[in-house]
């Protein structure tokens, strides 16, 4: 039997930083396995009849600068762009700036005053009943902190659309730090003095896809550490054996960011599958052969008419001459989606972007579109409570999970990099 001392499950952002820490630190005793036949996990990028898109919007954020320099310097020869987001919201014909929350001075004096006035005795209290309102999941959270108007035009309809599920059912920190909150001093002052930052205020994105990062961490990683094509199959966690599509491996410590609940039931974990939810999402990818509206990054689109939740310019990054779009729809994971349904799909998509005003007249010259599954997690108390009893067992037997599907949150794809360099340094520490 072959053995190793780290096995990873997954080449990814996360699977590929773990070796590629491990490389810099002197360990080059590992194995990444990959199921599918190349790197880069839903972070790959397409290229097609001159248009370079991704399997979605993956934009990266830097906060560590040292990160955002490790990749620079493996991406020699690359033109890279640090882009400052222009994002809005699609309301009634017309735009809103993003954060909606922040920008409702923007709206029709008598929707302002809806909105002003209840997230005003929002933030309060209850008048009725002379108490703060409740907080006991993601819906209730916003009702309580920004009233019912945002939440009516915004907040409820545009979350339920990405996370297509109902919001009651989520955890009140189900977006944790990603989520734009605002207090009511934030919101008054932001009507005389603009200030719409976020944790993606600035973006920075390579002329060669998203891709180009995966490659510069895959740099750093030994040229035969990764086995394409082999899929993780099961775990003995007792006998420290891993079984593959293709053979038995024998590890001293596993580091895995496949999704949490495939890997639990993969260690013959008990648990309850019942915990974990998600959504799909179908990326349509689009080219046309004529510019569209410039200065626009990200629209996010409440609207319940329009089919998709949010589009993404990537002519916009380096001002090409071709409207190059990504639109995004999210789904129930158990929604099917086959060849019928995808082309009816388009075909709407098509219409409502001409209906919102994004396409024109342009004529569509080339498409890919791809189903992200699982796309968002459902954050929720039981998911939350399951993953940290299942994850103190696999880490007494030498195993850990690591990434959004493997911690099963919300995090920006930096945070997979942190996370698997501050795993490693425990190890070499």
């Amino acid at each position: 039997m072959e053995s190793v001392k780290t096995l990873i499950v997954g080449a990814g952002i996360t699977g590929l930083a773990t070796a590629a820490a491990l490389s810099d630190a002197g360990d080059t005793d590992y194995l990444v396995l990959e199921s599918d036949t190349a790197i880069g996990g839903w972070c790959k990028t397409v290229k097609k009849d001159g248009f370079v898109w991704d399997y979605s919007g993956h934009f990266f954020h830097f906060k560590h600068p040292e990160i955002e320099k490790y990749l620079r310097d493996r991406m020699t020869g690359q033109r890279i762009r640090v882009v400052n987001k222009r994002s809005f919201v699609a309301y009634k014909g017309g735009r809103v700036d993003f954060p909606f929350q922040k920008n409702i001075h923007q709206l029709p004096q008598a929707e302002f005053i809806d909105c002003l006035h209840d997230v005003y005795f929002a933030r309060s209290t209850d008048v009725k009943r002379g108490e703060p309102l409740p907080e006991r999941n993601f819906k209730e959270m916003l009702l309580a902190r920004f009233g019912a108007s945002i939440c009516d035009k915004f907040l409820v309809p545009y979350n339920e659309k990405l996370y297509a599920c109902d919001l009651a059912s989520l955890d009140k920190d189900a977006m944790g730090r990603f989520f734009p909150y605002a207090d009511l001093t934030d919101i008054v002052r932001n009507m005389k003095a603009p200030d719409n930052a976020s944790y993606n205020a600035t973006f920075t994105y390579p002329e060669g896809g998203a891709i180009e990062y995966v490659n510069a961490i895959a740099s750093a990683v030994r040229p035969d550490g990764v086995a394409l094509g082999e899929g993780l199959v099961a775990v003995d966690l007792a006998r420290k054996v891993a079984r593959t599509t293709r053979r038995e491996i024998r590890f001293d410590r596993l580091v895995s960011s496949a999704p949490f609940n495939r890997f639990v039931a993969m260690c013959a974990l008990e648990h309850d599958p019942a915990v974990w939810t998600w959504n799909k999402v179908l990326v349509f990818n689009l080219g046309f052969d004529g510019k569209g509206q410039k200065d626009v990054h990200w629209v996010y689109y409440p609207d319940r008419e329009t089919v998709f939740y949010r589009a993404g310019w990537y002519d916009n990054i380096f001002d090409t001459d071709r409207l190059s779009l990504y639109v995004e729809i999210g789904f129930p994971k158990e929604a099917p989606l086959g060849d019928d349904r995808l082309r009816a799909l388009r075909d709407r998509v098509l219409t409502d972007l001409g209906r919102e005003g994004v396409v024109t007249g342009q004529r569509l010259v080339a498409e890919h579109s791809v189903v992200l599954d699982p796309a968002y997690v459902h954050i929720t108390k039981a998911s939350l409570a399951e993953h940290a009893r299942l994850a103190a067992v696999l880490e007494r037997h030498g195993v850990w999970s690591l990434g959004r599907y493997g911690r099963w949150t919300y995090c920006a794809i930096e945070d997979n990099i942190v996370e698997a360099r501050a795993l490693v340094s425990r190890w070499i520490s």
